[in-house]
């Protein structure tokens, strides 16, 4: 089967929404394989702020996932703060070493997280969400602070850092990315045997700059 993969963090509510359209992905024909990462080492690493970080923004991000989840007939409750720390879910995430179990902990997360209002920064929480999972909660929380486990999520955190993912949630098929809940009908379009003009997209890159942002 052709593979997919997508890379998280809870910390996005605009992953949550994407979890929802995993059954859609595996009925083109995929596997989909969750990898957990660190946004906030993608923001540290291409400069950028998070949404969260800019009230402006901040406002905006939550009232559109609000309507979103309202169209999809979804209920939002939220985090009990907004960021938070998101590492024991990552790293939890990442000691689940079979695929279908870590797909299973991740849609139950984001569930939990999202709809029910859990502050999935407790490993207690994730703990008892694993058990629920059919998964071993003791072992896993004691898994998520081992050094390997640690060093694993800073590794697939830095690969996707070079491969050029920069925000959450974000697909992959054939090593090409599509970045955001709102990118599945494209993924699944190239899923398909569909795809952009290579060196057209090239050409376009290679043209100079006419103009530069100057600083404030």
């Amino acid at each position: 089967m052709k593979q997919v993969k997508c890379y998280f963090d809870p910390i996005s509510p605009f992953a949550w929404l994407a979890t929802k359209d995993i059954a859609r992905i595996e009925a083109a024909g995929c596997t989909v394989e969750f990898v957990p990462v660190l946004f906030a080492a993608m923001l540290n690493a291409h400069g950028q702020k998070g949404p969260a970080e800019i009230p402006a923004k901040r406002v905006h991000t939550f009232r559109d996932v609000m309507r979103l989840a309202a169209e999809r007939g979804l209920h939002f409750a939220g985090p009990p703060g907004h960021p938070f720390n998101p590492l024991p879910a990552l790293r939890i995430s990442t000691a689940i070493g079979d695929a279908a179990a870590r797909k299973r902990f991740v849609a139950a997360m984001y569930a939990a997280c999202w709809e029910r209002g859990a502050d999935v920064s407790d490993m207690d929480v994730l703990s008892g969400l694993a058990d629920e999972c059919g998964l071993d909660g003791k072992a896993l929380a004691q898994a998520a602070t081992t050094a390997e486990v640690k060093q694993a999520l800073a590794v697939a955190t830095e690969q996707a850092i070079a491969a050029g993912i920069f925000g959450v949630p974000t697909f992959e098929f054939e090593g090409e990315l599509f970045w955001g809940a709102d990118r599945i009908d494209s993924l699944l379009w190239r899923v398909a045997g569909k795809r952009i003009d290579e060196a057209v997209l090239q050409a376009f890159l290679e043209r100079p700059a006419l103009a530069q942002r100057k600083a404030a």
